[in-house]
């Protein structure tokens, strides 16, 4: 822990909380996990501003790494080198229109270094290798960019598999990954209107813009207990290409009662639109136990009521109440586990805790549940396969083989594959449709 006699409102303190963070993502924590371990005795506002510069220094991670490996020959202890990673990332970010000088920003992290005794030692050359990066800043960046992960600050396989799947589009794509998803609501349209609700938002001061049938795309992220009518369920936080799923689901005339699977369902944005929707019978299923809390106190929030079932989409015999009663679903959304490659704007650790291997074992695991819940569809019914992946081994790879092995799926019209783009309204997702004969 940092030494008492660091102001907790100071720069330093936040670096030392976000340099733990940064320090548990390179050994594979995911960093909303990272952080709440970093900042558990912080106030609220050392916690966002912690957040705040971790992103910035996962976002910059490989830029980072490189600048290190050339400014310092010896190995660092591993608080030394995440304080100067997250330094690194606050001075490479200015044109951000970063909150600190450049000035402030080398003090502060000497004297987060200086004012822990096992680290204390170090203050001198990190005070050296800061205001060397300052002084020879481009051509130390000039120098970097010749490694593919110093310049897109991504693993090279993750380059490489995008590269090849889109070469006309790939480095738009790893740019945008890089970025700052926007905060987009979803309007629950049996409480208030889309107009009224960006007509709220324009009184509390807060500009959003329409840009989906229920969607509103905020000028300005907001904590969401800010959002008017928030706690009454007027509205709820979901990416633009998440806003795809139950509409698509549903179709434009849902019947009343129809009977509906959503597979992989925490924490239930997508159970709660395909109610908002239409009356329909939900069953929302989730594997993980400790995420199910999250689906009752969305439901909740919103008014609506779903039966929640715990146990793994790809054993329908072991789901929790008793398995699944074999009286079949009219619609199936098998929202799979995937790599996530498509919300890396908003979770930019995924692309260091991702491993090459892992897109074959998640392909096998996405197959593995797609077999099982086409068994649990109604004939005449429809299952959609989504993912939140850019990666073409998950998703149009997916369908083709899906079609291939089932000779009675039918496939549908769907969006496909959704790309991210710079300063984008959506996340990077796929959808695939099939029919069952």
């Amino acid at each position: 822990m940092p030494q008492p006699s660091l102001p907790t409102e100071s720069l330093a303190y936040v670096l030392q909380r976000a340099a733990q963070a940064v320090e548990s993502v390179q050994k594979g924590t995911a960093l909303p996990q990272a952080l709440t371990q970093a900042t558990a005795q912080c106030a609220p506002t050392v916690r966002a501003a912690t957040q705040d510069l971790a992103y910035r220094a996962v976002r910059r991670l490989g830029s980072s790494r490189a600048l290190l490996a050339v400014l310092v020959k010896p190995a660092l202890q591993a608080r030394v080198r995440d304080i100067l990673l997250c330094a690194l990332a606050l001075l490479q970010d200015d044109a951000e229109g970063a909150a600190y000088t450049e000035f402030t920003v080398v003090d502060q992290a000497v004297e987060a270094i200086a004012a822990q005794r096992r680290t204390a030692a170090a203050k001198g050359l990190a005070n050296a290798v800061l205001r060397r990066f300052l002084r020879e800043r481009s051509a130390l960046m000039a120098q970097i960019e010749t490694q593919p992960e110093a310049r897109w600050n991504y693993p090279a396989w993750w380059i490489d598999t995008v590269r090849r799947a889109y070469p006309d589009q790939w480095e738009t794509l790893l740019a945008a990954g890089n970025g700052r998803g926007p905060m987009t609501l979803r309007v629950n349209t049996r409480r208030v209107s889309v107009d009224a609700m960006q007509a709220a938002l324009a009184q509390a001061g807060m500009e959003a813009e329409i840009i989906g049938p229920v969607a509103l795309r905020l000028a300005q992220a907001v904590p969401v207990d800010r959002l008017p009518g928030f706690a009454d369920g007027w509205v709820s936080v979901q990416d633009a290409g998440a806003q795809r799923a139950a509409p698509l689901v549903l179709g434009e005339h849902p019947t009343p009662g129809m009977r509906v699977l959503d597979a992989c369902a925490a924490p239930g944005g997508k159970t709660g639109h395909l109610l908002e929707m239409a009356d329909v019978q939900v069953t929302a299923l989730e594997s993980d136990r400790t995420r199910v809390p999250r689906i009752y106190e969305n439901l909740e929030r919103l008014g609506l009521e779903a039966d929640v079932r715990i146990g793994d989409a790809g054993n329908p015999s072991k789901w929790s109440g008793g398995g699944w009663d074999g009286v079949p679903f009219d619609r199936i959304l098998a929202d799979v586990p995937c790599s996530a490659a498509g919300i890396v704007r908003r979770h930019p650790d995924i692309r260091w805790l991702r491993r090459e291997a892992d897109i074959d074992a998640l392909v096998e695991e996405q197959r593995r549940i797609l077999l099982a819940l086409w068994e649990t569809l109604a004939v005449g019914g429809e299952l959609i396969y989504a993912t939140c992946s850019v990666f073409p081994a998950e998703n149009e790879q997916q369908a083709q083989w899906f079609e291939r092995v089932r000779t009675d799926a039918v496939r549908l019209d769907a969006p496909g594959q959704l790309l991210m783009t710079p300063g984008g309204a959506h996340d990077g997702f796929y959808y695939a449709r099939f029919q069952k004969r």
